[in-house]
């Protein structure tokens, strides 16, 4: 076997043989790094490298003689086009959850004995470690991760450096949010809280970085008490002076390696780890030291998903000059997209985005399908896979940008013409349209949260007997992660209430395989209604700013209020970008929201 372990194969029997030294009867390793995020950075992608799938969501477990890989409805398809079907099973992780396939393979492997399977205890939460605590398994948390003793070329951590986050765009100090969060802690009856999720770090103090692509974060972790002083763990090298002066005096500076040590002098104190959030690595180390673990959310997740004015202010004006470059893109697209390959059209429609001075970059890879690789929830062009757009075929696009006044995720659905779009496709779209529509207009009262509104988006798909296999809304930061929680719109969303100042994203859709995909997505920020009675109600109020393709829209189809809100739409669309495009893109978007 070389060392360089080129194949899944090769890297699945070196994992193994580790595991077997270590005597173990098998792994779980999740895509993820040690603070449990979407987005990691190359160091951390171990479930890429192990067994090929590059996906956002997934676990691998790997037993003597078999091993998994499992994702959702998202990936169902590059799953099979990434891994190796020798090596693995690939599974749909909500049809076939993980911890169960375990539980029952073990049960057949090991008769008679508990199986002992490894985890890295950095890499599941507390939450997860219960989930996969079954019968007939024997869960050991390792000190080292088996599969960095054989990813031999693995990159190092990332040491870009932490910067400030004006207060121009945060629209609240880092001292006032620290104080909300001490106020929360005292009433809980808990000294301090440790803080994982770099998201939640850079809401807290008002610092944004570049260690992770598309999320501008800097990687580290922290702890604030309820005496509203705070420590944060990063890498000296990251916090250049005037990042030191900007955190300020209250805020301790001490290295990542440092943690563990910090943990230990909180032996006899109450202290807060996010059961779901956190690496399970911080309650075992704060129980190991004496500490009590109050089990309870990162109280960031909700003060940081609640955008203060300024941060609303911020995501309008975002999403504005976002909309002018996707109204540059899409009038380019008219005129010059056959012929162009996925890569080259999400290219083209980021350098358009770069025309703006603040864009800082993609808020994640653009999704750029045309044809069949439309059906590929999450699909991502690249040299073996890019098609070129051809005459009469769907084009779907779901791109993002990152700017220092908000964070920007748009999707539409082109018919590249020149024949007029097939009446199955336009039927599609128009039951994507109506439950974009539905839940973009709907009213609720307050404390609803997002698993009874996903049906608003999916009721005009099922009465044709249509679905889509993903959610139809995700919380969205800002100057942040693109997903964000803690609030989503599906129908496994967590019960948390939806609240005034969320932002979220409305996109229905639907996957033909092998022909076409449709995904139609806004972002709608919500906000009081006007609705009267006793009863306060919320409704959305939508931020992104660009037409809905009218090709591949069936006025026939829509109901009269359906079509008075696209063509209300299309009419501010073209009132507030249209003064600010030249000519001939003022011209397209004129036609483009004409009326239906």
């Amino acid at each position: 076997m070389t060392q360089t372990h080129a194949t899944a194969a090769e890297r699945l029997a070196a994992l193994r043989e580790i595991l077997a030294q270590d005597g173990l009867d098998g792994f779980i390793l999740p895509r993820g790094d040690e603070h449990l995020g979407e987005y990691v950075a190359p160091y951390a992608e171990r479930l890429a490298w192990l067994t090929g799938f590059t996906g956002s969501a997934g676990v691998a477990i790997v037993l003597a003689d078999t091993a998994a890989v499992f994702s959702d409805g998202r990936y169902v398809l590059q799953l099979a086009s990434q891994v190796d079907g020798d090596s693995y099973q690939r599974l749909h992780m909500i049809r076939q959850p993980p911890e169960t396939w375990l539980a029952e393979t073990v049960a057949t492997s090991t008769p008679g004995r508990d199986a002992r399977i490894g985890y890295d205890p950095w890499l599941l939460s507390t939450d997860a470690v219960a989930r996969y605590s079954k019968p007939g398994i024997e869960l050991v948390p390792m000190t080292a991760n088996p599969v960095d003793a054989v990813w031999t070329d693995r990159p190092a951590p990332p040491m870009a450096e932490a910067l400030p986050h004006p207060i121009a765009f945060a629209g609240q100090s880092a001292q006032d949010k620290r104080h909300e969060i001490a106020g929360l802690l005292q009433d809980a009856g808990e000294d301090s809280v440790v803080l994982s999720d770099p998201a939640s770090i850079a809401w807290a103090f008002n610092i944004r970085g570049r260690d992770v692509d598309f999320t501008p974060m800097a990687l580290g972790f922290a702890l604030l008490n309820a005496d509203e002083t705070a420590t944060l763990f990063m890498a000296p090298e990251k916090l250049p002076p005037a990042t030191r002066d900007w955190l300020g005096n209250g805020v301790q500076l001490r290295p990542v390696s440092e943690i563990g040590a910090a943990l230990a002098e909180l032996s006899g104190r109450r202290v807060r780890v996010d059961p779901s959030g956190a690496a399970a690595w911080f309650g075992q180390t704060l129980r190991a030291a004496g500490a009590t673990v109050s089990a309870a959310p990162d109280p960031c997740l909700l003060p940081k998903a609640r955008k203060n004015a300024v941060e609303q202010q911020g995501s309008r004006d975002a999403h504005h000059r976002d909309g002018l470059a996707l109204c540059r893109f899409l009038h380019w697209l008219s005129e010059n997209g056959v012929g162009q390959s996925e890569t080259e059209l999400a290219t083209r429609l980021d350098s358009f985005r770069q025309m703006d001075p603040t864009y800082r970059g993609e808020s994640f890879p653009a999704i750029s399908g045309t044809g069949p690789n439309g059906a590929i929830i999450h699909y991502r062009a690249d040299s073996a896979t890019a098609r070129r757009l051809q005459r009469n075929e769907v084009y779907l696009i779901d791109s993002g940008g990152q700017y220092p006044d908000g964070t920007t995720d748009v999707t539409r659905t082109v018919w590249s013409g020149p024949a007029p779009a097939p009446a199955q496709v336009r039927d599609h779209v128009t039951r994507v349209a109506q439950g974009h529509i539905a839940l973009a207009r709907a009213r609720f009262p307050a404390g609803v949260h997002g698993g009874r509104l996903d049906a608003f988006a999916r009721a005009a798909l099922w009465q044709a007997g249509l679905d889509y296999d993903h959610g139809t809304g995700h919380g969205i930061g800002s100057y942040l992660s693109v997903h964000e929680g803690p609030c989503g719109i599906s129908a496994t969303a967590r019960p948390i209430p939806i609240e005034a100042g969320m932002i979220l994203s409305d996109e229905p859709g639907y996957y033909l395989p092998g022909a076409y995909g449709i995904r139609l997505e806004n972002l709608l920020l919500v906000r009081p209604s006007e609705l009267g009675g006793d009863t306060r109600f919320l409704e959305f109020d939508t931020l992104t700013l660009a037409p809905f393709d009218r090709a591949v829209i069936e006025p026939a189809l829509l109901a009269p209020a359906e079509t008075d809100w696209i063509d209300r739409y299309h009419a501010r669309v073209l009132a507030e970008l249209g003064p600010d495009l030249d000519q001939p893109a003022r011209d397209w978007l004129t036609r483009a929201c004409a009326p239906l």
